[in-house]
């Protein structure tokens, strides 16, 4: 059975007060004159009197009970809270919840962020991570955030302290999402304090408020990230993929022909008047319907020569038509040797059933102003036909585009982070390296 609130009235306007921390709150604040009052006086002596220059209702109203780790606790006191950055004001709230068993927690909110706090004894080990400072508290390690001047600048209900309005404290930050380790200090005295990250829809349900929570604005300290742990994970789904496609291909060069069936050595007189085009002898292409490759390397050196191919079905008389130019050009500048284009070119033919075949060949070669190879020098070149080849290029498409999923799960990560600690003292040095 929770204990009823004692009633008590405030010798500034005699408006009537409920204290609802049982003994435990130091200070009380009247919610009709804002007087702020010692609730260890018979009396109620007045502390301090304030003026504000606007009310400021709590989003969660005074004696608004909700669930909260496994018991119930009261919201007895409301603060806001303010530090300046550069001469702007950065406000947030905090609430003050009793539990007549279990003690005091706080609720804090910053732009629709909620942080269910609790207060510690242990001191945290200090240390430094990233090269920044940073402490340990039960195996964790929290990475400083920010330090600043907090003051109090509005104030309702009651406080296990003696609350002033414009008392300032220092305050430390440090993260380890979604936790908080948080230190006060003030006249030689340090409190900390654990907090995590709570979701505004938690609040809302644990207290049985109606409507909806403020939407968060921008990236909390301490809120979690939708991307963590995704980038590592995709990476090694990534990299399981590749594995897959690489042994795949190996596989595939294995088991597949990569057989020579045809090889030549020819010579084209670019002089010559007469007609160059001529047919190979016949050769067999065996095995099940595959690709075939044909490849011509060529002696061309500062010039070009053109081949029209064909690979015709002895049987069939079905021919398949190509054309391709092989070009290599090299010189000196003043910048070193350098060269051009290539002595050899390949075509790959697919679903080339087996069969007897034989090539059609036709070169073509124009000396053009460019050229230091005279027509009286003859063009050497071969020509050879491999049977069920391996190709590679699907391969090494693949494998990016197989990485481009935890290569976009990185980038989120990163800009995620990059947004938190923007709010921090290290907006300026890219924030924490993890």
């Amino acid at each position: 059975m929770t204990p009823k609130p004692q009633a008590s009235f405030c010798p500034n306007c005699g408006g009537s007060i409920e204290l609802r921390g049982f003994g435990q709150s130091l200070s009380a604040v009247c919610v009709q004159c804002l007087s702020i009052l010692d609730t260890k006086t018979p009396t109620l002596t007045i502390l301090q009197q304030f003026q504000a220059r606007e009310r400021i209702l709590p989003l969660i109203p005074l004696g608004k009970r909700g669930k909260l780790h496994g018991g119930e606790y009261e919201v007895i006191g409301f603060q806001v809270r303010e530090i300046l950055v550069d001469s702007v004001a950065y406000q947030w709230h905090e609430y003050v919840l009793f539990n007549p068993f279990k003690g005091f927690r706080y609720l804090t909110q910053y732009d629709g962020h909620w942080t269910d706090v609790k207060p510690i004894k242990a001191i945290p080990e200090k240390t430094t991570k990233s090269g920044k400072k940073a402490v340990r508290y039960l195996g964790s390690t929290y990475s400083h955030f920010q330090s600043a001047t907090a003051s109090t600048v509005y104030v309702l209900g009651e406080f296990p302290w003696r609350v002033r309005v414009g008392e300032t404290n220092q305050v430390e930050d440090y993260v380890s999402p979604p936790r908080m380790l948080s230190s006060e200090a003030t006249e030689g005295e340090e409190v900390w304090s654990l907090g995590e990250y709570k979701d505004g829809s938690e609040i809302w349900r644990a207290f049985k408020i109606g409507g909806s929570p403020p939407k968060p604005v921008g990236v909390y300290a301490n809120q979690p990230s939708p991307h963590s742990g995704k980038p590592t994970e995709s990476w090694i789904l990534g990299l399981i993929l590749v594995s897959l496609l690489l042994f795949t291909m190996l596989l595939a060069r294995v088991f597949m022909f990569n057989r020579e069936v045809f090889q030549q050595d020819y010579t084209y007189f670019p002089g010559d008047r007469g007609e160059a085009s001529f047919v190979t002898p016949i050769f067999d292409v065996p095995g099940r319907t595959s690709n075939v490759e044909v490849k011509v390397t060529t002696n061309v050196e500062n010039a070009w020569i053109f081949f029209n191919l064909a690979l015709i079905n002895d049987d069939t008389g079905e021919a398949r038509d190509w054309g391709r130019e092989i070009s290599y050009y090299r010189g000196r500048d003043s910048d070193g040797n350098w060269s051009e284009g290539s002595t050899s070119d390949s075509t790959i033919l697919p679903s080339v059933p087996a069969g007897r075949y034989y090539l059609r060949v036709e070169p073509e070669w124009s000396p053009d102003g460019s050229t230091t190879m005279q027509v009286a020098k003859n063009i050497q070149y071969s020509l050879m036909v491999r049977r069920d080849v391996t190709i590679l290029w699907p391969y090494l498409v693949a494998v990016p585009l197989l990485l481009l999923p935890a290569l976009f799960r990185t980038i989120q990560y990163w800009g995620f982070e990059q947004k938190r600690w923007q709010e921090s003292d290290y907006s300026g040095g890219g924030g924490e390296d993890d």
